[in-house]
């Protein structure tokens, strides 16, 4: 557009908000002016009697609405009518409906879509459709486009749209842009300001004083605005301490991006994971063998073997030459051993117990790699706990991320003790994950297992669909031999289970074989496993229906009292024949 077309355009029209964020940027910025002018009014209450937008009715009204204005010959004439178009939608369309919607509209000219959105971007006057010309240049915009984005990012209000379409434009923008409206978090603000300076030296020093429990997304944004993966290959031209600090550091971001505390894994969104891993690797002997510096690369090993992070497009070789530098570094004698003498502190002691038995775990030659199907136990370093999961790899692959991401795999009791993976003549259908905010609200991911002959038939496959997106699951097909072998290893290995994980197993084990110690009480399993705030702690959930027909659970915990696993689940087992565990349960 030219610079005649824009003033025009600008003076035909209220301000518009890219002028308002101008105003911003050039004077105080959040001034009480800027509030008034720049922020979208408050979406007026829709009354109860009027009928709620239907998601795919709206898509296909947008469509109608607006396809024909992405190809039209004046973008600027174009422009005017999308404000008509959307301030008639009644009822309105929600703001995060309408990016969604927008996102996913058929776009035929790509030029002059393009230049349609540009007009939107620089001189429109409402919320909706400079939002709209955002959304279009997330897919279609270029480098002469940031500018104006990263302007109008200064009006709150459109911060999440801006940040989504510089992300696919200048991602290291983008990442300062989320940084600033981390709600200002004092600890950002030193980065933010080095990142200003230009400064690399600066840059570094920041982002190594950065706090080690950062938010995943902080994480992410912190090692994209930083430009990590270039960072890192100075290490080595750096004196000693400063060089495994920033190694250090860059280890400690990726564990934060593959925490398993949210819905995706923010691993996933950082394109420069595998460089990040790789000099991550490469700077590995730099660091100390402390129990920290342990930990961090045992969490490495383990997300490059089995995690989200392998989803990556690594290139030949890339990620496996990662794993043999990082393993090298863990089997150097200095690194075998840890303190002698056992802390005080008992979160202290589950870390060194945890580092103890993961690195027996992790550290062996990976089993059948080449195999279709692995099965792999994830316990994640205590310092940031999660729950379990069985972790399955299909030709290599982790399954659960790949086609589900909105939670981790189940519990391996839940998938592998009650046996619900082994395939049968009769079809059964099983649940191999479920969201973090239970099944209820984002689904959970079920597969049918069957057996097919000299096959293993994964099939039927159940997952909520995003709005207005589809997702083919393919049917699975295993050589049956193997797969029994694999499912049969996988069930056996319990090097994973600490004792008190291990004495709720063998206590449902028990269970299994003398289902008369419930029934007698009228009492059924729930689930087992360890109490999530004291993992030493055993819980056994028991079910019951109450003399109201409501039902309720029991928690039993059964503490860690010194005697082994197996002394514990006998001792579990026997006092069920003799009391009724609705009286020591809570």
């Amino acid at each position: 557009m030219s610079a005649q077309e824009e003033r025009g355009a600008l003076t035909s029209r209220p301000l518009s908000l890219y002028a308002c964020a101008l105003h911003v940027r050039n004077a105080e910025p959040e001034g009480e002016w800027c509030r008034a002018d720049a922020a979208p009014p408050v979406p007026r209450p829709v009354p109860s009697n009027r009928p709620s937008r239907d998601f795919t009715r709206t898509r296909d009204e947008l469509a109608r609405l607006l396809g024909p204005l992405l190809v039209a010959p004046d973008a600027v004439e174009a422009a005017e009518e999308v404000h008509r178009r959307l301030a008639a939608m009644d009822p309105p369309v929600r703001h995060r409906t309408l990016r969604l919607l927008v996102a996913g509209l058929p776009v035929e000219n790509e030029e002059r879509a393009r230049a349609l959105a540009r007009v939107l971007v620089r001189t429109g006057t409402s919320y909706q459709a400079v939002c709209t010309g955002i959304v279009l240049l997330a897919g279609l915009g270029e480098p002469e486009d940031v500018p104006y984005l990263r302007t109008l990012g200064l009006l709150r209000t459109l911060v999440r749209p801006v940040v989504h379409a510089l992300d696919a434009i200048d991602r290291p923008t983008a990442a300062v842009l989320a940084l600033r409206d981390h709600n200002g978090a004092p600890e950002l603000r030193p980065l933010l300001a080095a990142l200003d300076t230009g400064d690399r030296a600066a840059v570094r020093e920041r982002v190594v004083a950065l706090p080690g429990d950062v938010s995943p997304e902080v994480a992410r944004r912190v090692a994209e605005a930083s430009g990590l993966a270039e960072l890192l290959p100075v290490v080595h031209e750096l004196p000693a301490p400063e060089g495994a600090a920033l190694v250090a550091q860059a280890g400690r971001l990726l564990f934060r991006m593959t925490t398993l505390h949210d819905y995706q894994p923010e691993i996933l969104s950082y394109p420069d994971g595998p460089r990040a891993y790789g000099e991550l690797a490469r700077g590995a002997g730099l660091l100390p063998p402390t129990p920290d510096h342990l930990a961090l690369l045992l969490s490495a090993v383990q997300e490059l073997r089995t995690g989200p992070a392998m989803l990556h497009d690594w290139g030949m070789g890339r990620r496996e030459a990662a794993l043999s530098e990082l393993t090298a570094v863990l089997n150097r004698p200095a690194w075998q051993t840890l303190p002698d003498r056992e802390s005080d502190d008992p979160g202290v002691r589950r870390r060194l117990a945890w580092i103890r038995r993961t690195r027996a775990y992790v550290l062996r030659s990976p089993h059948a790699s080449s195999a279709r199907l692995r099965i792999e136990i994830h316990d994640r370093d205590p310092a940031d706990r999660a729950t379990v999961e069985a972790r399955i790899l299909v030709d290599g692959r982790p399954l659960v991320p790949e086609y589900f991401g909105r939670g981790p795999a189940n519990a391996p009791e839940e998938l592998l003790d009650a046996g619900l993976l082994r395939a049968t003549d009769e079809p059964r259908e099983v649940q191999l994950a479920e969201a973090y905010c239970t099944e209820g609200c984002c689904g959970a991911l079920y597969v049918t297992v069957r057996r097919d002959g000299d096959q293993v038939v994964w099939g039927g496959w159940r997952c909520p669909v995003p709005p207005g997106g589809k997702r083919e699951m393919p049917e699975i097909r295993f050589e049956a031999a193997a797969y029994d072998a694999e499912i049969a290893r996988a069930e056996r290995d319990d090097r994973w289970a600490w004792p008190a994980r291990r004495a709720a197993r063998l206590t449902v084990a028990g269970l299994r074989g003398r289902p008369d110690l419930l029934t007698r009480w009228n009492v059924r399993l729930g689930w087992t496993g360890t109490a999530f705030s004291d993992p030493e702690v055993t819980v056994i959930s028991l079910l019951y229906d109450a003399e109201d027909g409501t039902a309720r659970q029991i928690l039993w915990r059964v503490p860690e009292d010194g005697t082994s696993p197996e002394d514990r689940a006998a001792a579990a087992l026997d006092r069920l024949t003799r009391e009724d565990p609705r009286t020591y349960g809570r």
